[in-house]
């Protein structure tokens, strides 16, 4: 999950953020998977700004009004991971927060959503963009609670085939003809 034990010199020793938040859905599939409500994500070469930056930028790129932000957290968590192996990965990210923060007359984030979003599109493709992007696609999608926001159940041979599990129930169909589900063999 999202635990992760953060030393005391860690801490102190600056250079990166901590990014705190709480499971807002009670009730919610992340919610019932977490062993606590509130969660953290560490960075090692981002600052707060920039996490909180990157965060709300995931949030744009990939929309889901009610996936928590403890997911989209893992993106900020690997693109400081990139940005700490590799210097022009954390010139290229400081930088586009940058752009993004002069755009917006100081601060991206002070911006509503909407004001936020005409913002985002305008960097649509440029370097930045699309390393947040190509980025996010991997760790927001391949990950245990984002499978239980949408309710997948992981591969197929993780539960011994989709034969007995819901291959041939399409309930999530508005109206499968009776054909389409067929009984199993």
């Amino acid at each position: 999950m999202l635990q992760q034990a953060v030393s005391r010199r860690t801490f102190l020793k600056g250079g990166g953020a901590l990014l705190v938040g709480t499971i807002a859905y009670a009730g919610g599939p992340i919610a019932l998977m977490a062993p606590t409500r509130t969660w953290a994500v560490e960075t090692t070469s981002l600052s707060e700004h920039q996490a909180r930056a990157l965060l709300k930028l995931t949030r744009h790129i990939f929309p889901h009004d009610k996936m928590e932000d403890a997911v989209y957290a893992l993106v900020v968590k690997d693109l400081d991971t990139a940005a700490a192996a590799d210097p022009a990965t954390g010139k290229l990210l400081g930088a586009g927060i940058e752009r993004l923060d002069a755009r917006s007359g100081g601060d991206w984030l002070a911006l509503d959503d909407d004001a936020q979003f005409v913002r985002v599109r305008a960097i649509a493709g440029e370097p930045f963009f699309e390393t947040v992007r190509s980025t996010a696609v991997v760790s927001l999608y391949n990950n245990d609670m984002a499978w239980a926001y949408f309710g997948y159940e992981g591969p197929s041979f993780i539960k011994g085939g989709y034969i007995g599990r819901g291959f041939q129930d399409l309930h999530w169909l508005p109206d499968p003809p009776k054909e389409a589900s067929p009984p199993v063999d």
